[in-house]
């Protein structure tokens, strides 16, 4: 095998492989004496089919088959030569394939960067806490009777906080658009799912009514063609209803499986929970502002291909979250973007290089006790606690994530273990609530 390597940019690579002829010919030829022998053609009998058949047949194929295989195979061998760590798919480009002549072809493959690591020493990150109040507990427990709200229908004109069913008709010059128009379309008015207007036009109408509204879309909305538009709304209102919040008792504490201990173990409990989801919010917080130094003062090149792999990750994150989508009826590409997922794909992509620095050049490897504990807090929730964490253990994918959590998780403390610390108090639903 013949190999040749040309760096054509700091992470790009051309691998040029040649491999002799009889190599790719007696693996072709084997083939066929095997499909000789098994093959079934109507007019011969089983391995009696004469060769020139079975080449006529089935050589086209079995050559297909054997050029990809040795051509991953070669060029495995040909990585090891090299030393070459490739960073995504290459991609091959065919030289030669005829019969009868050396293989030659062309990979054309990105390598990961050499990452040279510098000290967290010095640097500044900040831990953020909360203190629980009784006023944090009130608002989580409306928060809670929201949650199990109905609605009921009233007659009277439509108000902020109102659940609505409307049909509307939207146009542009006169002419309907795309994702303008709707039937029995249920919208809550103060949610700000629509533009800009459109619930406030409803505001103040009743069930039956009909109004025309003439409204301007964002300069920044995500259809080109509506971009800074000045459209006209068709809106009748079918109906309004009003949230009807439960009460407090036993019957709303069994919902959330308080059988017993009244309002004190309901509030006890909100209690409890919040206190898990501050320490985790808290932690959280923590390791992303630890990550964001860690990139600010290690600038990495990263290969394309593993950006393009990770924004292809998030994008089917993306799609899984509408469900079951029959994506043969859109352009996916066109609705999620690649530059909707890029600035995160890039920030995961050079992360995961830093992150896989960190643990070769110490050695890391995942505590058994870090990941008890990590399943131990995810089966806690369960029935049948020890049931779920035998599951983890038994269960070599699930327990890998858990092991790659707790890592991630110890790097984070040897990071911290250098930099310099300070801790602050904040309110309750500024530390939960998600960074922008």
């Amino acid at each position: 095998m013949q190999v040749s390597l040309e760096t054509t940019s700091s992470l790009e690579r051309r691998l040029t492989v040649g491999v002799p002829a009889d190599v790719v010919d007696g693996e072709v030829n084997r083939r066929l004496e095997n499909a000789a022998r098994s093959a079934r053609i109507n007019g011969f009998r089983q391995g009696k089919i004469p060769m020139s058949v079975v080449r006529q047949r089935f050589g086209q194929g079995i050559r297909q088959e054997v050029l990809g295989d040795v051509i991953n195979r070669s060029l495995d061998d040909a990585f090891r030569k090299e030393n070459l760590r490739p960073a995504g798919r290459p991609q091959i480009e065919p030289k030669q394939l005829n019969a009868g002549k050396d293989l030659e072809f062309v990979a054309v493959f990105e390598v990961y960067p050499t990452v040279e690591l510098q000290d967290l020493t010095g640097q500044t990150v900040t831990r953020y806490s909360a203190e629980i109040s009784d006023a944090d507990v009130d608002e989580m427990i409306e928060i809670l009777r929201k949650s199990q709200a109905k609605w009921e229908p009233v007659a009277r004109p439509a108000a902020l906080g109102d659940r609505v069913n409307i049909d509307f008709v939207g146009t542009q010059n006169g002419v309907a658009f795309d994702g303008g128009s709707a039937q029995g379309h249920n919208l809550q008015l103060g949610s700000n799912t629509m533009i800009p207007g459109f619930e406030d036009a409803i505001v103040g109408m009743s069930a039956g009514e009909s109004k025309d509204c003439a409204l301007t879309f964002p300069a920044d909305y995500h259809v080109e063609s509506l971009k800074g538009a000045d459209v006209s709304f068709a809106i009748t209102l079918n109906s309004v209803s009003a949230e009807q919040l439960p009460a407090i008792d036993d019957t709303f504490f069994t919902t959330f499986g308080i059988n017993e201990g009244g309002i004190e173990r309901f509030r006890a409990d909100v209690k409890n929970n919040m206190e898990n989801e501050k320490n985790k919010a808290s932690k959280n917080r923590l390791k992303n502002d630890v990550f964001t130094a860690l990139l600010a003062i290690n600038p990495v090149e990263v290969p394309k291909s593993l950006v393009s792999e990770e924004i292809d990750a998030l994008r089917n994150q993306a799609l899984q979250q509408y469900g079951q989508l029959d994506t043969s009826k859109f352009d996916v590409r066109a609705l999620m973007p690649d530059d909707l997922f890029r600035e995160q794909a890039l920030r995961r992509t050079s992360l995961g290089l830093l992150i896989s620095e960190i643990i070769v050049k110490n050695g890391l490897k995942p505590d058994g006790a870090r990941v008890r504990s990590l399943i131990e807090s995810a089966a806690s929730s369960y029935e049948d606690p020890q049931g779920v964490i035998d599951y983890y253990y038994a269960t070599p994918n699930l327990l890998a994530s858990v092991e790659s959590a707790a890592i991630e998780d110890q790097v984070v403390d040897l990071l911290i273990g250098t930099m310099q610390v300070s801790d602050q108090l904040v309110p309750y639903q500024d530390l939960i609530r998600p960074a922008q």
